[in-house]
């Protein structure tokens, strides 16, 4: 069995830059923007400053929304 990969790509400003990251990431039970958030999470962990998410593409597919979705949720 083949096992299914999505490319990540997020943009987000941190002490007033732009920055894009992109990676290339298994999917395994997971659907894409679970994985997404879980990249956006690691990035916001690894910076000293806070950051602000502008844009998330998985595939092609913008899953902005789905992933700020997500953030929201995991903070109530």
């Amino acid at each position: 069995m083949r096992r299914m990969n999505v490319l990540i790509q997020i943009f987000y400003t941190t002490n007033d830059n732009s920055v894009f990251q992109r990676g290339n990431y298994p999917l395994k039970n997971g659907k894409p923007e679970e994985v997404s958030y879980e990249f956006w999470k690691w990035i916001k962990k690894e910076h000293p400053f806070p950051c602000k998410l502008e844009k998330v593409i998985a595939n092609g597919e913008d899953l902005t929304l789905l992933v700020k979705n997500l953030e929201k949720a995991a903070h109530l």
